[in-house]
């Protein structure tokens, strides 16, 4: 059995014209779109893909988020969402998504290359039919604590008026 990489292969994504808004730049509400689609990429390296949902009827919920928007993203942008797991437990997963803005389709981040949006998120593994939250699989948890790692600096802020 091949093992399974420590990292998450990176999300990648190209800027639609029509997610541009009357700024010139990404719209707010597609920075969550890709991260969302970061999200489902996750969710399958994790063995919760579509198959899963459609046989158990669980899914994973987010019920929190804190998005940072750093940077514009331009008309046509190549994006490289970076996925880390923070932490999980029987019925949680807490991780993040970084979003880079690339030179070319197949590149990667530069090493210093800094975030265009940054994301966090706190998810429930649920049952769709209890609507109440149900234990990861046995596997999906192990692969969740397979991929942990430290959280980067800017994790477990609040927003504020203040600094």
């Amino acid at each position: 059995m091949t093992a399974l990489p420590l990292r998450l292969p990176l999300h990648r994504e190209a800027v639609r014209q029509e997610w541009i808004d009357y700024n010139g730049h990404l719209s707010e509400a597609y920075y969550v779109l890709v991260f969302g689609h970061a999200t489902d990429a996750l969710m399958a390296g994790c063995g919760l893909d579509a198959d899963y949902r459609a046989s158990t009827g669980c899914s994973l919920y987010t019920v929190e988020s804190h998005l940072r928007y750093l940077r514009e993203v331009p008309d046509g942008a190549q994006l490289a969402v970076r996925t880390r797991v923070l932490a999980a437990t029987a019925k949680k997963a807490h991780f993040t998504h970084e979003m880079y803005v690339l030179p070319a389709p197949d590149a990667m981040p530069l090493p210093d290359a800094a975030p265009a949006a940054t994301t966090e998120l706190l998810t429930l593994h649920v049952d769709q039919a209890t609507s109440r939250t149900a234990p990861f699989p046995e596997r999906s948890l192990a692969r969740l604590h397979t991929l942990t790692e430290p959280p980067p600096p800017w994790t477990g802020r609040a927003i504020s008026l203040a600094g």
